[in-house]
Protein backbone atom coordinates (compact mmCIF):
# COMPACT_ATOMS: atom_id res chain seq x y z
CA UNK A 1 0.00 0.00 0.00
CA UNK A 2 0.92 3.26 -0.53
CA UNK A 3 0.09 5.61 2.20
CA UNK A 4 0.83 9.50 2.21
CA UNK A 5 0.02 11.35 5.59
CA UNK A 6 -3.11 13.22 5.29
CA UNK A 7 -2.15 17.44 5.58
CA UNK A 8 -2.52 18.78 8.73
CA UNK A 9 -3.57 22.76 9.09
CA UNK A 10 -3.85 24.39 12.72
CA UNK A 11 -6.84 26.20 11.66
CA UNK A 12 -9.11 26.70 8.50
CA UNK A 13 -11.73 29.11 6.66
CA UNK A 14 -14.82 28.10 5.42
CA UNK A 15 -13.29 29.68 2.15
CA UNK A 16 -10.19 27.74 2.38
CA UNK A 17 -11.70 24.48 3.30
CA UNK A 18 -14.40 24.62 0.73
CA UNK A 19 -11.47 25.50 -2.15
CA UNK A 20 -8.51 23.49 -1.25
CA UNK A 21 -10.67 20.36 0.31
CA UNK A 22 -14.25 19.89 0.07
CA UNK A 23 -14.26 20.83 -4.05
CA UNK A 24 -11.25 18.54 -4.67
CA UNK A 25 -12.72 15.72 -2.23
CA UNK A 26 -9.31 15.33 -0.10
CA UNK A 27 -8.77 14.71 3.44
CA UNK A 28 -7.52 17.08 6.19
CA UNK A 29 -6.83 17.48 9.62
CA UNK A 30 -7.62 20.72 11.34
CA UNK A 31 -5.63 20.84 14.53
CA UNK A 32 -6.57 23.74 16.45
CA UNK A 33 -10.14 24.27 15.58
CA UNK A 34 -12.44 22.98 18.30
CA UNK A 35 -9.99 25.06 21.76
CA UNK A 36 -13.48 27.07 22.23
CA UNK A 37 -15.37 24.56 22.94
CA UNK A 38 -16.20 23.95 26.76
CA UNK A 39 -15.50 20.13 25.04
CA UNK A 40 -12.22 20.45 24.21
CA UNK A 41 -11.65 20.61 28.00
CA UNK A 42 -14.15 18.91 29.32
CA UNK A 43 -14.90 15.79 27.68
CA UNK A 44 -12.76 12.81 29.01
CA UNK A 45 -13.70 9.37 30.06
CA UNK A 46 -14.05 10.72 33.54
CA UNK A 47 -16.65 13.27 32.10
CA UNK A 48 -18.72 10.97 30.86
CA UNK A 49 -18.57 8.43 33.15
CA UNK A 50 -19.83 11.17 35.73
CA UNK A 51 -22.98 11.68 33.93
CA UNK A 52 -24.21 8.64 31.91
CA UNK A 53 -22.27 6.07 34.14
CA UNK A 54 -25.67 4.33 34.54
CA UNK A 55 -26.68 4.35 30.80
CA UNK A 56 -26.76 1.10 29.28
CA UNK A 57 -24.40 0.89 25.21
CA UNK A 58 -24.07 -0.88 22.85
CA UNK A 59 -20.56 -2.79 22.05
CA UNK A 60 -19.26 -4.16 19.17
CA UNK A 61 -16.04 -6.53 18.61
CA UNK A 62 -13.94 -7.44 15.82
CA UNK A 63 -15.47 -11.17 15.46
CA UNK A 64 -16.75 -12.23 11.76
CA UNK A 65 -19.76 -11.20 9.94
CA UNK A 66 -22.04 -14.29 10.80
CA UNK A 67 -25.90 -14.35 8.86
CA UNK A 68 -27.58 -14.35 12.26
CA UNK A 69 -25.84 -10.68 13.08
CA UNK A 70 -28.42 -7.84 12.10
CA UNK A 71 -27.29 -4.45 11.05
CA UNK A 72 -25.76 -2.61 12.72
CA UNK A 73 -26.92 -5.55 15.83
CA UNK A 74 -24.65 -4.99 18.71
CA UNK A 75 -22.39 -7.75 20.42
CA UNK A 76 -22.90 -7.51 23.46
CA UNK A 77 -23.88 -4.60 26.39
CA UNK A 78 -23.08 -2.78 29.12
CA UNK A 79 -23.33 -0.09 32.11
CA UNK A 80 -21.35 3.38 30.18
CA UNK A 81 -19.29 3.54 33.51
CA UNK A 82 -18.31 -0.53 33.81
CA UNK A 83 -17.28 -0.20 30.05
CA UNK A 84 -15.24 3.09 30.65
CA UNK A 85 -13.96 1.28 33.88
CA UNK A 86 -12.76 -1.85 31.62
CA UNK A 87 -11.28 0.86 28.94
CA UNK A 88 -9.01 2.09 31.56
CA UNK A 89 -8.24 -1.06 33.23
CA UNK A 90 -6.99 -3.30 30.22
CA UNK A 91 -6.93 -3.70 26.57
CA UNK A 92 -10.48 -5.10 25.17
CA UNK A 93 -12.21 -4.84 21.81
CA UNK A 94 -15.01 -3.66 23.02
CA UNK A 95 -16.01 -0.52 20.84
CA UNK A 96 -19.08 1.89 21.11
CA UNK A 97 -20.63 2.66 17.73
CA UNK A 98 -22.81 4.99 16.13
CA UNK A 99 -23.87 5.95 19.47
CA UNK A 100 -26.16 9.02 19.67
CA UNK A 101 -25.08 9.98 23.17
CA UNK A 102 -26.75 13.34 22.76
CA UNK A 103 -30.29 12.02 22.52
CA UNK A 104 -29.21 10.28 25.87
CA UNK A 105 -27.61 12.85 27.47
CA UNK A 106 -28.38 16.21 26.10
CA UNK A 107 -26.57 18.09 28.23
CA UNK A 108 -23.70 17.46 26.18
CA UNK A 109 -25.01 19.59 23.38
CA UNK A 110 -24.45 22.80 25.28
CA UNK A 111 -20.36 21.03 24.85
CA UNK A 112 -20.28 22.29 21.33
CA UNK A 113 -21.36 24.27 18.41
CA UNK A 114 -21.62 22.66 14.91
CA UNK A 115 -19.05 24.20 12.59
CA UNK A 116 -19.68 26.55 9.49
CA UNK A 117 -17.42 24.50 7.18
CA UNK A 118 -20.15 25.53 4.19
CA UNK A 119 -21.52 22.04 4.40
CA UNK A 120 -25.16 21.61 5.87
CA UNK A 121 -24.55 19.43 8.61
CA UNK A 122 -27.34 16.90 9.54
CA UNK A 123 -27.32 17.98 13.67
CA UNK A 124 -30.20 15.41 14.86
CA UNK A 125 -27.23 12.71 14.89
CA UNK A 126 -24.27 13.34 15.80
CA UNK A 127 -22.77 9.97 16.44
CA UNK A 128 -20.45 8.94 19.14
CA UNK A 129 -17.78 6.15 18.88
CA UNK A 130 -15.66 4.75 22.15
CA UNK A 131 -12.57 2.10 21.78
CA UNK A 132 -10.16 0.41 24.12
CA UNK A 133 -6.57 0.03 23.15
CA UNK A 134 -5.73 -1.56 19.82
CA UNK A 135 -8.91 -2.43 19.47
CA UNK A 136 -10.08 -1.43 15.36
CA UNK A 137 -12.79 -1.09 13.14
CA UNK A 138 -13.13 -2.97 9.93
CA UNK A 139 -12.53 -1.27 7.07
CA UNK A 140 -15.37 0.21 5.49
CA UNK A 141 -17.40 3.08 3.74
CA UNK A 142 -20.40 4.57 5.41
CA UNK A 143 -23.96 3.29 3.77
CA UNK A 144 -24.68 7.28 3.03
CA UNK A 145 -21.34 8.20 1.69
CA UNK A 146 -21.54 11.05 3.63
CA UNK A 147 -18.76 14.04 4.21
CA UNK A 148 -17.62 13.64 7.79
CA UNK A 149 -15.86 15.36 10.40
CA UNK A 150 -14.25 13.19 13.11
CA UNK A 151 -13.58 14.95 15.91
CA UNK A 152 -11.27 12.93 18.40
CA UNK A 153 -10.84 13.41 21.93
CA UNK A 154 -8.48 11.24 24.79
CA UNK A 155 -5.82 9.71 23.76
CA UNK A 156 -4.55 8.89 20.23
CA UNK A 157 -6.46 7.07 17.19
CA UNK A 158 -4.62 5.64 13.93
CA UNK A 159 -6.73 6.70 10.51
CA UNK A 160 -6.07 4.91 7.45
CA UNK A 161 -8.26 6.37 4.40
CA UNK A 162 -8.94 5.04 0.59
CA UNK A 163 -11.34 7.06 -1.88
CA UNK A 164 -13.77 4.58 -4.18
CA UNK A 165 -11.34 4.70 -6.73
CA UNK A 166 -9.00 2.10 -4.94
CA UNK A 167 -12.23 -0.54 -4.92
CA UNK A 168 -10.09 -2.95 -7.56
CA UNK A 169 -7.49 -3.34 -4.99
CA UNK A 170 -9.09 -3.35 -1.34
CA UNK A 171 -11.11 -6.72 -1.63
CA UNK A 172 -14.35 -5.73 -1.08
CA UNK A 173 -17.03 -7.90 0.00
CA UNK A 174 -20.06 -7.89 -2.47
CA UNK A 175 -23.49 -6.47 -1.16
CA UNK A 176 -21.80 -4.93 1.29
CA UNK A 177 -19.57 -2.14 2.54
CA UNK A 178 -17.29 -3.49 4.06
CA UNK A 179 -13.36 -5.06 2.82
CA UNK A 180 -12.28 -8.59 3.58
CA UNK A 181 -12.67 -8.85 7.52
CA UNK A 182 -9.31 -10.64 7.93
CA UNK A 183 -6.98 -8.12 6.44
CA UNK A 184 -4.49 -6.11 9.23
CA UNK A 185 -4.77 -3.18 7.50
CA UNK A 186 -1.64 -1.99 10.46
CA UNK A 187 0.49 -4.39 8.94
CA UNK A 188 -1.01 -6.24 5.70
CA UNK A 189 0.43 -9.58 4.55
CA UNK A 190 1.23 -9.06 0.87
CA UNK A 191 1.45 -12.61 -0.07
CA UNK A 192 -1.68 -13.25 0.97
CA UNK A 193 -3.23 -10.18 -0.17
CA UNK A 194 -1.33 -9.05 -3.24
CA UNK A 195 -3.77 -6.23 -4.94
CA UNK A 196 -3.05 -4.24 -1.71
CA UNK A 197 0.28 -3.26 -2.78
CA UNK A 198 -1.69 -1.29 -5.87
CA UNK A 199 -4.22 0.76 -3.37
CA UNK A 200 -2.79 4.23 -2.34
CA UNK A 201 -4.26 5.87 0.60
CA UNK A 202 -3.70 8.15 3.24
CA UNK A 203 -3.07 7.96 7.12
CA UNK A 204 -2.57 9.79 10.37
CA UNK A 205 -2.91 9.90 13.95
CA UNK A 206 -5.54 11.88 15.75
CA UNK A 207 -4.64 13.43 18.70
CA UNK A 208 -7.17 15.14 21.78
CA UNK A 209 -9.34 17.84 19.88
CA UNK A 210 -8.54 17.59 16.64
CA UNK A 211 -10.79 17.55 13.39
CA UNK A 212 -10.31 14.54 10.41
CA UNK A 213 -12.22 15.23 7.09
CA UNK A 214 -13.00 12.35 5.37
CA UNK A 215 -15.04 12.88 2.07
CA UNK A 216 -17.71 11.40 0.93
CA UNK A 217 -17.65 7.42 0.66
CA UNK A 218 -14.24 7.23 1.39
CA UNK A 219 -13.02 3.86 3.23
CA UNK A 220 -11.63 4.19 6.75
CA UNK A 221 -10.06 1.92 9.12
CA UNK A 222 -9.65 3.12 12.33
CA UNK A 223 -7.42 1.56 15.49
CA UNK A 224 -7.37 3.13 19.10
CA UNK A 225 -3.70 3.26 19.97
CA UNK A 226 -4.86 4.15 23.51
CA UNK A 227 -8.62 4.41 24.43
CA UNK A 228 -10.50 6.98 23.68
CA UNK A 229 -13.64 8.30 21.98
CA UNK A 230 -14.61 10.66 18.75
CA UNK A 231 -17.44 12.51 17.41
CA UNK A 232 -18.80 12.64 14.19
CA UNK A 233 -20.76 15.05 12.41
CA UNK A 234 -21.94 14.60 8.75
CA UNK A 235 -23.31 16.34 5.81
CA UNK A 236 -25.13 14.90 3.06
CA UNK A 237 -23.08 13.41 -0.03
CA UNK A 238 -23.49 16.25 -2.51
CA UNK A 239 -22.05 14.52 -5.95
CA UNK A 240 -24.83 13.24 -7.71
CA UNK A 241 -23.52 10.14 -8.71
CA UNK A 242 -22.43 9.47 -4.58
CA UNK A 243 -26.15 10.53 -3.57
CA UNK A 244 -27.14 7.59 -5.66
CA UNK A 245 -25.29 5.04 -4.48
CA UNK A 246 -26.20 6.17 -1.09
CA UNK A 247 -29.90 5.47 -1.78
CA UNK A 248 -29.26 2.30 -3.62
CA UNK A 249 -27.11 1.36 -0.55
CA UNK A 250 -30.32 1.96 1.88
CA UNK A 251 -33.54 1.26 0.07
CA UNK A 252 -31.76 -1.96 -1.86
CA UNK A 253 -28.19 -3.43 -1.11
CA UNK A 254 -29.03 -3.61 2.84
CA UNK A 255 -32.48 -5.04 1.88
CA UNK A 256 -31.12 -7.79 -0.46
CA UNK A 257 -28.27 -8.52 1.60
CA UNK A 258 -30.53 -9.17 4.62
CA UNK A 259 -33.33 -11.35 2.66
CA UNK A 260 -30.19 -13.36 0.90
CA UNK A 261 -29.32 -14.05 4.49
CA UNK A 262 -32.10 -14.96 5.54
CA UNK A 263 -32.60 -17.53 2.68
CA UNK A 264 -28.87 -18.90 2.37
CA UNK A 265 -27.59 -18.42 5.77
CA UNK A 266 -23.77 -18.67 6.31
CA UNK A 267 -23.50 -19.67 2.65
CA UNK A 268 -24.51 -16.20 1.48
CA UNK A 269 -21.49 -15.08 4.21
CA UNK A 270 -19.32 -17.47 2.93
CA UNK A 271 -19.52 -16.90 -0.64
CA UNK A 272 -19.43 -13.03 -0.64
CA UNK A 273 -15.69 -13.65 1.38
CA UNK A 274 -15.10 -16.15 -1.27
CA UNK A 275 -16.23 -13.78 -4.52
CA UNK A 276 -13.80 -10.73 -2.50
CA UNK A 277 -10.76 -12.62 -3.36
CA UNK A 278 -11.76 -13.94 -6.62
CA UNK A 279 -12.91 -10.60 -8.11
CA UNK A 280 -9.92 -9.13 -6.83
CA UNK A 281 -7.67 -11.53 -8.66
CA UNK A 282 -8.87 -11.48 -11.58
CA UNK A 283 -6.82 -8.18 -12.14
CA UNK A 284 -3.52 -10.52 -11.02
Amino acid sequence: MNLQDIPRVKTITKTDFIKHYFKPQKPVVIERFIEDWPAYSTWNLDYFKAIGGDLTVPLYDDRPVDYKDGFNEPHAKMKLGDYIDLLKREPTKYRIFLWNALKEIPQLQKDFTFPNFGLRLMKGIPMLFFGGQDSHTFMHYDIDLANIFHFHFEGKKECILFDQKQNDYLYKIPHSLITREDIDFKNPDFKKWPMLKKANGFKTELNHGEVLYMPEGYWHYMRYITPGFSMSLRAIARNPKNLSKAIYNVLIMRSFDNVMRRIKGQKWIDWKNEQAITKTHKQL
